[in-house]
């Protein structure tokens, strides 16, 4: 007898219910990066140092990180459905406290409680998606899931930012946690039930990682972040190197339209062209960062160059969840977990190096992190044409009957 739940598929693929697991996403990023846009009010309403805030978003990120693997293992065989929604009240709860708290303890502590959450739903919510549709479009559904996590980026954040700034930092908490309840209250309705699975040795977080593919992907999903999040974490600074024209508005702007419309682009391809679609998003980053280099701001090309590099970055998360999901049969939640704890590693890493080349090399500054991103972009591209097998279908892992 098979020790795998009978999957769960939609007849045809549902815009309503993967829109639905998309405001998902969408919540879960803007809980991780609310702080980073009221950092003064932050600071002065809290009484607290730059420093402290911008731990707020660090914590969040490596609870993220150390939970995601062990965590998705130990609720692997928890009903898909009902642990959504558990972790949806947990971000809920975890803003909304923020909200209503002067403490900076209890705030650190709700902001860790958030990052738990995190680490357990970007996985899971990608596995979910894909156990609602049939297997050839498995890749569509989490690309338009994740599309969550880019519209956060570039509307959420400064949708959000501008509630923070106009009515108080404990208001954007609070309107953040609110949002968060009433998904939860949709969902409770309107998500198919999916019942979870048995934890095995063959697939379990080692067996994934016995997948020399996932190796593979893991490789790219570390250069790629890297790259896009070492000068993302910098941008500020990057528009005022290159006297970007508009400021740091108008370079948002063109970042966000060129995330949004790649994303849903990328999903009418990701199925049947995932391995041409991430070279050619590596190979939009190499000219990007390359026009941001040999122009500088010069008007138009500039304004392009930031276009592009939002191109290049709008299906990140999805083609690497997908990737992943696409080389096992079970427990893609297990597997996934695996290359979300590498993602928000990956993002720890690209700022901490990006801070070292500010640090000791202040002269070239933030032109050094463009060449740091350039390096990794190409070096994802060669591991991308020379390891065939990458996106290809790998020997899926599967369980013992």
């Amino acid at each position: 007898m098979s020790t795998s739940p009978e999957r769960t598929e939609m007849k045809t693929f549902s815009w309503f219910v993967f829109g639905l697991m998309s405001s998902v996403t969408f919540v879960g990023i803007l809980s991780e990066l609310v702080p980073s846009g009221i950092l003064p009010q932050l600071s002065e309403g809290l009484g607290i140092a730059d420093t402290q805030v911008g731990f707020l978003v660090g914590v969040y990120a490596l609870a993220s990180a150390v939970c995601a693997i062990p965590l998705v293992s130990a609720t692997l065989a928890v009903n898909r459905k009902k642990l959504l929604l558990a972790l949806l009240i947990g971000f809920a709860l975890s803003n909304i406290v923020v909200a209503l708290s002067s403490s900076y303890p209890v705030i650190v502590a709700c902001r860790i409680l958030g990052g738990i959450c995190a680490g357990v739903m970007w996985p899971m919510i990608a596995a979910y998606g894909t156990r609602l549709v049939p297997e050839d479009m498995q890749g569509k559904a989490i690309t338009v899931i994740m599309a969550g996590n880019t519209l956060g980026i570039s509307i959420g954040m400064p949708a959000m930012t501008t509630i923070g700034v106009s009515f108080g930092w404990r208001a954007e908490f609070m309107v953040l946690g609110l949002l968060v309840a009433t998904i939860a209250v949709v969902s409770h309705f309107f998500l198919p039930s999916v019942e979870g699975a048995r934890l095995s040795k063959s697939n379990s977080p080692l067996a994934a990682l016995r997948n020399p593919g996932i190796l593979i992907v893991l490789l790219l999903t570390f250069l790629t972040v890297t790259a896009h999040y070492s000068i993302y974490t910098y941008i500020t600074l990057l528009v005022e190197k290159i006297q970007f024209p508009g400021g740091i508005g108008v370079a948002l702007l063109f970042f966000g339209a060129g995330s949004i419309l790649s994303v849903f682009g990328s999903a009418r391809y990701v199925d049947a062209h995932l391995r041409g679609l991430i070279v050619s998003m590596l190979v939009t980053g190499v000219v990007a960062m390359a026009l941001f280099l040999a122009f500088a701001g010069t008007p138009g090309v500039s304004h392009v160059a930031f276009f592009l590099w939002g191109v290049a970055f709008g299906p990140l998360v999805s083609m690497y969840q997908a990737a992943v999901s696409k080389m096992v049969d079970e427990a893609k939640d297990v597997a996934t977990s695996v290359q979300s704890s590498v993602f928000n590693f990956s993002i720890m890493i690209a700022t901490w190096v990006g801070g070292l080349l500010l640090t000791y090399f202040p002269t070239s500054g933030v032109k050094g992190i463009v060449y740091l991103a350039l390096a990794c972009f190409v070096a994802a591209i060669v591991v991308a044409l020379v390891v065939s097998r990458t996106m290809r279908a790998s020997p899926p892992v599967v369980g013992n009957p």
